[in-house]
């Protein structure tokens, strides 16, 4: 039970720099870290919110259970490699999974759009159910609302999770200290240029499906396997940079990284150029990063390699104390640049 605490409202964000909510207040980046900081955590200020995971880990009853929440307004609805309904059971049990929690149980809330087609709504929810099959978790509960035609887009869906955590690590970005191993699972970008084709009409020498895949048996493996896993971040909104941008502002630490290192498709590398996009600020649904001990890496390699979700997994660069807060990367011509949140909205609606 939460104490009684007086609510003093206020507003750190500039209403006069901002008197409107934007779509980059939702993009990962900059503006969408200041509303969550400026506005939500002043709000509902509490020591679990503050550690800027992606789920609560709670201690009820002597049991550690993770919960965590998120909504889905992608656009198109159906994919290469997905649909809003698979993509939104993957990103809940992997949310829940980067807190090293084993779900246990979703709940789904549905606000579809008058005038919906019966079909769609059913082909959606069909792929949600073959997903949590593929994850292992069950749909428990939900909610439905229908708004007025033009109002919704079709379908928007919000899914909370419920995890159990059976070790004693503290996987967050706190812990997170000097000399650690950043390890990526896979390539980058897959799946903002996969959403980005088919809105757009664009049509490519290869076939670009997305990444969107559950995370959580790969990371089951790590933690099975006993390696001191400090921080894991599933690199969704603001891809690659932005959550290595967060961790290093709340972990203290600088990251250093090495272009060299990332696993980029040509084929996506190629669209990125053709769009104007850098695939280390574009989204993925099925990737992720893992901060291990430094003496841990070939032994988190050789696990990464065994699962096909992280065949393709490499270690990207280290953390030092050097300059706390700050991501710094090697690029591939040998030169330093500093990596920063993306400011605005690179590729809007893509989860």
């Amino acid at each position: 039970m939460s104490e009684n605490k007086e609510f003093n409202p206020s507003c750190p964000i500039s209403i006069s720099d901002y008197p409107n909510v934007l779509l980059a207040h939702g993009s990962g980046g900059t503006l969408m870290n200041q509303l969550i900081d400026g506005v939500f955590k002043i709000a509902f200020k509490n020591k679990e919110l503050h550690k800027s995971h992606d789920a609560a880990v709670l201690n009820i009853d002597s049991s550690k259970i993770a919960i965590t929440t998120d909504s889905y307004v992608v656009d198109p609805l159906f994919f290469p490699g997905g649909d809003i309904g698979s993509m939104a059971i993957y990103g809940t049990i992997n949310d829940l999974a980067m807190s090293g929690a084993m779900p246990i149980a979703l709940s789904v809330g549905f606000i579809l759009e008058e005038g919906l087609e019966m079909e769609k709504l059913i082909k959606v929810v069909n792929s949600m159910q073959v997903a949590a099959n593929k994850a292992g978790v069950d749909i428990v509960t939900g909610d439905t609302k229908v708004v007025d035609r033009g109002k919704g887009d079709g379908i928007f869906i919000n899914t909370t999770g419920i995890g159990l955590i059976k070790h004693n690590m503290s996987i967050e970005p706190s812990s997170v200290v000097d000399g650690d191993a950043i390890i990526i699972s896979g390539d980058i970008g897959r799946h903002g240029i996969a959403i980005m084709a088919v809105r757009e009409g664009l049509e490519f020498s290869t076939f670009i499906e997305s990444d969107s895949a559950p995370l959580n048996g790969l990371v089951s493996k790590l933690i099975d396997s006993k390696i001191e896993i400090h921080c894991m971040r599933d690199l969704t909104r603001g891809g690659l940079a932005s959550a290595l941008v967060e961790i290093a502002k709340t972990s203290n630490s600088q990251i250093t990284i090495d272009e060299n290192n990332i696993p980029v498709r040509e084929d996506v590398r190629g669209a990125c150029e053709i769009l104007g996009f850098d695939p280390m600020y574009v989204a993925n649904e099925g990737r992720f990063i893992a901060f291990v001990k430094r003496d841990d890496v070939n032994k988190a390699l050789n696990i990464f390699h065994s699962d096909e979700l992280g065949k393709d997994a490499k270690c990207i660069g280290y953390v030092s104390a050097d300059k706390p807060g700050s991501v710094t990367m090697r690029s591939c011509i040998g030169t330093m640049r500093v990596v920063d949140m993306l400011s605005g909205e690179q590729l809007p609606r893509i989860c």
